[in-house]
């Protein structure tokens, strides 16, 4: 049996996008609203640690240990629910820690986590050594995997797959931010479970084509095992577009600034400038070229981390923008 607790409020609802749709003047647009998970400003992550949180606690653990970006959405979610459960929480962030806390790193700090700052070259080692002295100490950590990406994170989406097509909406494309691969592992399990016939789009963040798709595959395989299941995917099987990685991860561009624009106007959504932005901003752009067709239902994953908008690294160059 998969052990699961509740953190998240769900349903999340899908959204119709009317503004946006005829804007663009190409398929109907909907949204799923994952920003909406509940957990301290919500997120994908939310989802994930449902079950990566059973399984930390059914194994004792009295520590969580994670790492991820000065403005890591998954960090803050991982100290949310540490703080949910009573655990200590360590995060290892890579950057250089700013000057005044903001954004998601403010709420890790409200939250409680214990940060170490490092570079992203140390950050795999310093991960272990941190895990180790925990260890000794007596702590009883857990290690969550970057992005909460490993086949018992993946799990969730495979769920999240299977509450979207309970709600009704059977889109022709699902269209998300694509980063550690967690999430389209699991949306790729719950297509296969579900016998979904339309196509899963990741727009990559950060990560070329060849690279995500190999991250992938494999974990769609070991999700379906947790399953009791046999899947088998390739990582051609895999759809991902990395065209919008513009100048790497975490650095925003006039596209992911559009797509902000774009949505917070018409819809009254807020984007964040990381994931969805470029995300939506990659979608924005394929609508344009004529890449759906108009009868076609698009329907964006919104996966959260609106808290960095208020990141002074993004919310000066937003507010000389918009």
């Amino acid at each position: 049996m998969i052990e699961r607790i509740n953190l998240a409020h769900l349903p999340t609802p899908i959204e119709a996008l009317p503004r946006l749709s005829s804007l663009l003047n190409g398929p109907k647009i909907y949204i799923k609203r994952d920003d909406q998970t509940g957990l301290a400003m919500g997120g994908n992550k939310t989802r994930k640690l449902e079950f990566l949180l059973a399984d930390a606690l059914a194994q004792g653990a009295k520590l969580l240990l994670s790492a991820g970006a000065v403005q890591s959405n998954h960090c803050r979610q991982v100290a949310a629910a540490a703080a949910r459960y009573g655990l200590g929480c360590t995060l290892i962030l890579t950057g250089e820690p700013p000057a005044q806390a903001d954004g998601n790193l403010l709420l890790d700090k409200i939250l409680g986590a214990q940060i170490i700052f490092t570079s992203r070259e140390n950050r795999d080692r310093l991960l272990q050594e941190t895990y180790a002295q925990a260890e000794a100490a007596g702590q009883s950590p857990y290690l969550i995997p970057y992005g909460g990406s490993n086949a018992t994170g993946a799990l969730a989406y495979a769920a999240a797959f299977e509450e979207m097509m309970n709600q009704g909406m059977q889109p022709d494309w699902v269209i998300f931010a694509s980063s550690s691969g967690g999430t389209q592992a699991g949306m790729i399990l719950g297509a296969h479970i579900t016998g979904f016939k339309g196509k899963i789009l990741g727009i990559s963040v950060d990560v070329h084509t060849e690279t995500l798709q190999q991250t992938v595959a494999p974990l769609v395989a070991a999700a379906a095992q947790k399953r009791g299941m046999q899947v088998d995917c390739a990582p051609t099987d895999v759809l991902v577009n990395a065209d919008y990685i513009g100048r790497g991860y975490g650095i925003m561009g006039q596209g992911e600034i559009e797509a902000i624009e774009l949505f917070a106007r018409n819809e009254g959504i807020l984007l964040d400038p990381v994931y969805t932005g470029r995300a939506a901003s990659g979608m924005i752009d394929l609508v344009r070229e004529g890449q759906f067709k108009p009868g076609e239902k698009l329907l964006f994953w919104h996966t959260g981390g609106t808290p960095a908008l208020f990141a002074q690294k993004y919310s000066r160059e937003l507010s000389r923008a918009v």
